[in-house]
């Protein structure tokens, strides 16, 4: 568990509990998950590199640092990890933005890929995946595995939940990507669903349960 880290800032830890309410409206859920996606940006982004710039103040001339957002990619596995960009991109408004399309085949509980479009040049930048549950971890090996035929210069897995069998299969599958997530929940049940969980998040961002 040494590649994990949970973030459990009280904010963070707020939000996810309002979100976790079975009574929480659609709207109210959009934004939570909009508010906390902002917060968990900044732990996700706490190692990026920066670069050192000559800027003037009002007073005198100075260097001062800067990230480049530019060779940063939210790759956003669709649907329900669209739900996360919008608070990631209010952090860092210059990344770059691709797009996995996966669903879960409701029998085997396999991945299956439908779409994929990333930026240019990516072995030149860091990319950071989301998406609002690593259950199974199904949906999140076969993205990496197709991450990682771009040869990207680094991957990150961010989440808002996930469970220990989840963890396991990520870790057993990219050993070398790190997972954010806000908690780590008891279990999954028989249908793959992660326990006590919040539901199906795709369907409560969009309204469509």
């Amino acid at each position: 568990m040494s590649n994990v880290h949970v973030i459990d800032h009280p904010l963070v830890q707020h939000k996810l509990t309002l979100m976790r309410r079975k009574d929480a409206s659609t709207n109210s859920f959009r934004r939570l998950l909009n508010e906390l996606s902002l917060l968990m940006t900044y732990e996700v982004t706490r190692d990026m590199p920066m670069q050192d710039i000559e800027i003037e103040t009002p007073l005198e001339t100075m260097t001062a640092k800067v990230i480049d957002g530019k060779k940063l990619v939210f790759v956003s596995i669709l649907r329900a990890g669209n739900g996360i960009l919008e608070g990631m991109l209010s952090v860092v408004p210059g990344a770059r933005v691709g797009h996995i399309g996966l669903y879960r085949d409701p029998k085997t509980l396999t991945a299956v890929e439908y779409y994929f479009k990333m930026p240019s040049d990516m072995p030149e930048r860091d990319v950071v995946v989301v998406d609002p549950m690593l259950a199974t971890g199904n949906s999140a090996i076969a993205a990496i595995d197709r991450l990682k035929e771009t040869r990207p210069k680094s991957i990150k897995f961010v989440c808002l939940l996930t469970c220990p069998e989840g963890v396991a299969a990520l870790q057993r599958a990219h050993p070398d990507v790190p997972i954010y997530t806000a908690a780590i929940d008891r279990e999954l049940n028989s249908h793959g669903y992660i326990l006590p969980g919040l539901g199906d998040a795709g369907d409560r961002i969009f309204g469509t349960q």
